[in-house]
């Protein structure tokens, strides 16, 4: 990070403390909305994340943390506010749209209140947990089950003759996780959906608080399953940051290779579920052959098919043999033959296509006001990837060609993006492959813990970008670990892409989307 660049974002006022591409400041709890809203605005930054740290026992107050990105200079901005003798801090979402359901948490999670947010309804947590009990504060008593409430949730509602709701889920036929949609129609036309989730809610930001080192990495690979690897990464860059660690190069390059083919397994595994979707069988089965190909591929590899326990600080546990090099490419060479063939096959179906044209449009303003990340942003032209914009890993040494895009917005053009990376995650790996350096894959020291520092990790997952925010107190002990999936923004442009849709549409629309239920509940 060059600091002289990012001078030009502060007054000279401010009182900055550095720590690796993270720069933190205190702001007062009266100018945080015209602070942010300037960087957002007129600065052009990114708001990435928005969470609370209960520090009464050291510093007497609690502090609400605003993360804004800097693209291509790899670094962070974070204004803090500390709240003493208050439990009331302004809202930003009537600004910063993308504010909201960060600021929802907060409120369920620590009881602090945003005033001038427009919706007092908890996050997450259900109607059978006590209004008055907060989580995620320190001193709440994680071992012991509170007394149940009987709390109510009240869905939004559309009035108007001939407008009929209709409930679908918490439990839904097939093996998939649960969560609830409430559909207002008039006939079959979508007038609203509302999704309700947090039934997967497992308390992870406290288990954070109390596992040891190690287990805190394998809890990482839990937040969202399919993105194991890439969740316990981002941990791990965190980690690796503050403890000034800095993996070898060759577990960098291996890094890359393991978070492509992650990506690789799961994009085949959603362009065959919206194929099966439509009614394409054929393509449907050949994709989830690929798919189980590629989750072959990383047993084989690693022992692991969904690639637990690869990532560890300062680099990696198992590396790829020389041996094993030439017949990974040979077979991702054979895999891409197979891809092209389904997919010219799929691309003269016009039963396919049609069902996919139109279906869940999303407009650039939409996507823009809600920070949308990953296939759900290219899928209206935006080009945005960390793996771009926040370079890690091996990343900036290899070349990426054009962030896979399409414009319409809607199924068509997320099922497009997915083909595209495809395409892009196998040159990437072959790339890397050919270069890959000898050595070591994991660094031999690791320092402790710098004390009470920050840090921030983004790495660009198959569904988007994964973030985390990591603290530690005046000991160098790990004190909050807040992971954001990208589930976690991109579940609120659900129903937007439902409106003006018929209702059987809306199983195509979700699987445009395959959002993670565990990702977004915590």
């Amino acid at each position: 990070m060059n600091i002289e660049k990012i001078k030009q974002y502060f007054s000279g006022k401010e009182k900055l403390t550095i720590y690796e591409n993270v720069v933190i400041f205190e702001v007062s709890v009266s100018n945080i909305l015209a602070f942010a809203s300037d960087l957002r605005n007129n600065k052009n930054l990114q708001l990435k994340f928005i969470t609370a740290t209960d520090e009464r026992k050291e510093n007497g107050c609690f502090k609400i943390w605003y993360v804004f990105g800097i693209p291509h200079e790899h670094g962070f901005i974070i204004p803090f506010i500390e709240l003493k003798n208050t439990e009331q801090f302004p809202s930003l979402s009537p600004l910063i749209h993308n504010a909201w359901n960060y600021e929802r948490k907060i409120k369920t999670f620590f009881g602090l209140d945003p005033v001038g947010h427009q919706d007092s309804r908890g996050i997450i947590l259900h109607e059978n947990w006590p209004t008055d009990i907060y989580p995620l504060r320190k001193d709440f008593d994680w071992n012991n089950r509170p007394q149940e409430a009987s709390g109510t949730y009240q869905f939004q509602k559309v009035d108007g003759e001939g407008i009929y709701e209709i409930p679908v889920g918490p439990i839904h036929a097939g093996i998939i996780e649960p969560g609830h949609f409430r559909f207002s129609v008039a006939g079959e036309e979508i007038v609203l959906l509302e999704s309700r989730l947090g039934f997967t809610h497992k308390g992870s930001e406290k288990l954070f608080e109390t596992l040891a080192l190690n287990e805190k990495i394998r809890l990482s690979e839990k937040i969202s399953g399919d993105s194991s690897f890439s969740h316990s990464l981002a941990f791990c860059q965190a980690l690796e940051q503050l403890s000034d660690t800095i993996p070898p190069k060759r577990a960098t390059y291996l890094r890359v290779i393991y978070a492509e083919l992650e990506r690789l397994a799961n994009h085949f595994g959603d362009i065959g579920a919206m194929m099966l979707d439509t009614g394409f069988n054929f393509g449907g089965a050949h994709s989830a052959r690929l798919r189980e190909m590629i989750m072959q591929i990383n047993e084989r590899l690693t022992g692991n098919r969904f690639l637990r326990g690869i990532n560890v600080c300062g680099g990696i546990s198992k590396d790829i043999e020389n041996r094993e090099k030439e017949k990974l490419s040979e077979e991702l060479t054979s895999i891409l033959k197979d891809f092209n063939e389904i997919i010219h096959i799929a691309e003269n179906s016009s039963s396919l296509l049609n069902r996919l044209k139109g279906t869940g449009e999303l407009s650039l303003e939409t996507i823009i006001e809600h920070s949308a990340t990953g296939i759900v942003a290219k899928a209206v032209g935006i080009t945005d990837d960390a793996r771009v914009d926040f370079p890690y890993a091996a990343y900036d040494e290899l070349e990426l060609d054009k962030i896979a895009i399409e414009q319409s917005g809607d199924a068509y053009a997320r099922f497009y993006v997915r083909i595209k990376e495809v395409y892009a995650s196998i040159k990437i790996i072959k790339d890397a492959l050919k270069i890959l350096p000898d050595g070591l894959i994991c660094a031999k020291n690791i320092s402790p813990f710098k004390k009470n520092a920050v840090a921030i990790s983004v790495v660009e997952g198959w569904r988007g970008e994964i973030l985390y925010f990591v603290t530690t107190d005046a000991d160098g002990i790990i004190e909050r670990v807040a992971p954001r999936d990208p589930s976690f923004i991109n579940w609120s442009l659900l129903g937007h892409a439902g409106v003006h849709n018929v209702v059987p549409d809306f199983p195509l629309i979700n699987k445009s989307f395959n959002l993670s239920y565990t990702g977004n509940d915590l």
